[in-house]
């Protein structure tokens, strides 16, 4: 078999701002990358579609799949085993903790079984099964397949990812998948991602209702704007008194919460720029910025979906009314 050729190939710079490491470790162990290498030929089943687990590829299709994932692959010789000898590579590169993963991803991407969801479903399991083992597993996040910490997965980024993808909400969905894929890797840029979900759920909200914007833009003015609107202002009167004091606790709680979000963007986010190499927030407090904006955000569209049922929010881009 002559030599295996895989060239990562990048899409884009790295930026210079990368500074923080992800939590993600790797190398995988050698079962997970049989398992991957399973998924993304078809388990050598072309002969027999009841082995096969995820989707027979032929030779032009596995290097079309790699190219896809910004992988030069050449078969040189058995289809599988240069494929999993792509893999193994990889596994052992300098950039495993950003290949891999796009890889996986790729690889379980609900798209390709809409017709045999079936079949997605033993695909995840057969993935997460070796890499649980490693410490990670494979969830659906929205419309995405996203691999993550074992056991760390978030389940109001999911909600909030699959409703903004429901009411058509396009903006709220690239911004939760920025803040998803930029936790780890850019948490300055996750923070100002987040942020701005909470924004373009409040800026849609007032688009809708034909209110003009406020004239302080910032995440404060914004979600001050829609309170009224929605009945959220902590001194309703129309509340039980059993837990009238409770529930104006709550929401001035998510009042101040919002608005610390919106400091931390100003001093921590990246959107008015930051001293190269310096990272002024780690990981961890990246997500704890962005589920606290994503359970703003997905408190704000319940609401309006619970006080105007019949109205969809615009798509990003609508004309405001």
């Amino acid at each position: 078999m002559g030599r295996l050729r895989a060239i990562v190939m990048s899409p884009k710079r790295r930026p210079w701002w990368s500074v923080v490491k992800p939590l993600m470790k790797f190398p995988l162990s050698l079962q997970s990358i049989d398992a991957i290498a399973d998924i993304i030929s078809g388990n050598d089943g072309w002969d027999d579609p009841s082995r096969r687990i995820g989707i027979y590829r032929s030779t032009a299709k596995l290097e079309k799949f790699m190219r896809g994932c910004t992988v030069d692959f050449r078969v040189s010789g058995s289809r599988v085993p240069s494929l999993t000898d792509c893999l193994f590579e990889l596994n052992n590169g300098f950039e495993a903790e950003k290949v891999l993963p796009r890889i996986i991803e790729a690889a379980a991407n609900p798209r390709d079984f809409i017709h045999e969801p079936e079949r997605h479903v033993a695909v995840l399991d057969h993935l997460n099964r070796a890499l649980r083992f490693d410490g990670f597993e494979v969830q659906q996040q929205g419309g995405r397949m996203r691999l993550v910490e074992a056991g760390k997965g978030v389940p109001v980024l999911a909600e909030l990812a699959g409703l903004s993808e429901v009411i058509d909400f396009d903006t709220v969905s690239r911004d939760v998948d920025r803040a998803l894929e930029h936790s780890q890797t850019d948490p300055e840029d996750a923070i100002t991602a987040a942020c701005s979900t909470v924004e373009s759920v409040c800026r849609s909200i007032l688009i809708e209702l034909g209110q003009p914007l406020p004239t302080k833009k910032d995440v404060q003015g914004l979600y001050n704007a829609v309170k009224q609107p929605l009945g959220l202002s902590p001194d309703r009167s129309d509340i039980d008194l059993l837990i009238a004091g409770d529930v104006r606790q709550i929401l001035s709680g998510l009042t101040t919460v919002i608005g610390g979000v919106g400091a931390l963007r100003t001093h921590g986010g990246d959107a008015h720029g930051r001293e190269k190499g310096f990272a002024r927030v780690d990981a961890r407090i990246a997500r704890l910025s962005i589920h606290a904006a994503s359970t703003a955000a997905l408190f704000l569209i319940e609401t309006w979906q619970r006080k105007f049922p019949a109205r969809p929010l615009p798509k990003a881009g609508d004309p405001a009314g």
